[in-house]
């Protein structure tokens, strides 16, 4: 009986356990011996992805508290993404958390705890099969960061950005969770499955069904940061200490990938010509407002938040090609694997770029504005190429994985006969090509404002270093990570 079964929820149970340990151990390390709960973080991260792997490799999909909580191989694909993310997150971070005081305190790991706990509700997100559950994890994940945010309570931006991400986040939870009532309204029930049988009948109230739904997608927008849900992410994005922005920006897409999977194709497939539209005006705006805004920017923590709302603009394209008129199953499952492929790739590009940017920051001194690039090239030419991988990639240049990512969305666009739409995003990429290639000058052409050395933790520089090479890499041998992607999405569909 899957009432009993919770072997499927076993890296959600090992996960939590490992949580409230770090946080009872942080209660009796001294600040001089704090890399303690950096180094029992990692540990726990890396188990967390062997479970994940383990559960993958298996290849079965399972259910478990009432068929509340699914394990399946998208779902352990994402997990172990997320781990991976949120370990190279915390090493990235090392020295930039321990220069601005972040880890003092008498509760000296509340740092790393609550960025475990952000992880904790990725993964509930990612392998929920009701609304309610999904619900639980986005809110524990929510939480998590705005506690985060707010981390730096001396510092005026931090806390203003908390306010603000809070605030706006208490209002998409209360659009979430009303799109939720309706939905249950409409079809009776929370359960994922239940709800698709429910809507594909015809049993289910049009009316209210199509109303919850535009509260649903009015939330799930937010959680992704597109238009017209993307007010809250430049000032957050530029508040926030940069170590909390990455744990903003990456993770947490893979988990809005998988509730977007999740709710809107299991739960809500049959319904997919009403969400279709709504996807098309926020992808479209979402490059519009994204590329162009970026442009005008000084600060590179805002330029690489409005570059992030015009590349979940992107992703969502694959979202919304894989339900329609005529499509075979072989064609939904390129279009969400093109999707998911997207959202990996651009995670750890990200993860790379606001991690050059910890880089060059220093005790006293913030690296966000983009003159601080300048010269970059003259002091460290090894990290100068290292950032223009990242750049290139999110500006879709060949080789890098950003070009196939973007590939491999318009040939799932073009599949379902939108050349309208897949011109738009070829026209708005060539606009955002700039600002990337405006910080590449910055590094290559103008001479250094700063001069000083660039000292560099050695764990921060092999994973930086590891995080460009796979960037490059996977752009010119793409087809292994797709093909992972493809059967991924293929065994959560015949599920």
């Amino acid at each position: 009986m899957n009432e009993l079964n919770l072997i499927p929820a076993t890296t959600e149970i090992f996960l939590a356990l490992a949580i409230m340990a770090i946080l009872v151990v942080g209660l009796f390390i001294k600040e001089d011996k704090q890399p303690a709960s950096h180094v029992l973080s990692l540990i726990v991260l890396g188990i967390c992805a062997l479970l994940s792997l383990t559960s993958f490799n298996s290849g079965v999909t399972s259910y478990s508290l009432s068929n509340m909580f699914v394990s399946d191989p998208m779902a352990s694909l994402l997990k172990i993404f997320a781990c991976l993310a949120t370990a190279m997150t915390l090493v990235y971070s090392r020295q930039y958390t321990t220069d601005r005081g972040m880890l003092s305190g008498s509760l000296s790991g509340e740092f790393y705890v609550l960025a475990l706990l952000t992880l904790l509700g990725q993964m509930i997100m990612i392998s929920g099969n009701n609304f309610l559950i999904i619900y639980l994890g986005l809110e524990l994940m929510s939480l998590s960061l705005y506690a985060l945010v707010a981390l730096r309570r001396d510092h005026a931006l931090s806390t203003e950005a908390s306010m603000k991400y809070f605030v706006l986040g208490a209002l998409a939870s209360g659009f979430m969770l009303y799109g939720i009532s309706m939905l249950y309204g409409a079809t009776g029930s929370l359960d994922l499955t239940a709800v698709a049988i429910a809507t594909a009948s015809g049993a289910a109230n049009k009316t209210v069904l199509i109303f919850g739904l535009v509260f649903l997608v009015a939330g799930l927008a937010f959680k992704l940061g597109t238009a017209p849900f993307h007010m809250w992410v430049p000032d957050v994005y530029q508040g926030s200490p940069t170590s909390v922005t990455l744990l903003l920006g990456a993770a947490p897409k893979l988990a809005a990938f998988a509730i977007c999977m999740r709710l809107l194709v299991e739960g809500l497939g049959t319904i997919a010509a009403d969400w279709q539209q709504m996807l098309v005006v926020m992808a479209v705006a979402s490059m519009a407002i994204g590329n162009i805004t970026a442009i005008a920017q000084t600060n590179i923590k805002r330029m690489l938040a409005y570059s992030t709302i015009s590349q979940m603009g992107f992703m969502l394209l694959g979202l919304l090609s894989g339900v329609y008129a005529g499509s075979t199953a072989d064609a939904m499952a390129n279009a969400y694997s093109s999707s998911m492929f997207y959202a990996l790739t651009y995670v750890f590009t990200t993860l790379g770029s606001f991690g050059v940017i910890m880089l060059l920051s220093r005790k006293g001194f913030e690296a966000d504005n983009l003159d601080d690039f300048k010269g970059l090239s003259q002091r460290s030419p090894w990290f100068a190429a290292v950032m223009m991988v990242f750049l290139l990639s999110l500006a879709g240049v060949p080789p890098m994985v950003g070009f196939y990512a973007k590939l491999s969305v318009l040939q799932a666009v073009l599949a379902t006969g939108q050349i309208w739409l897949a011109l738009v995003a070829v026209l708005f990429s060539l606009v955002g090509a700039y600002y990337y290639l405006r910080v590449i000058k910055l590094m290559y052409f103008d001479a250094p404002l700063d001069n000083s050395p660039i000292h560099v933790d050695r764990s921060m520089q092999m994973t930086l270093s590891a995080n460009g090479l796979a960037v490059l890499l996977i752009g010119i041998f793409p087809g292994p990570l797709m093909a992972v992607c493809a059967y991924a999405i293929t065994r959560a569909l015949a599920s």
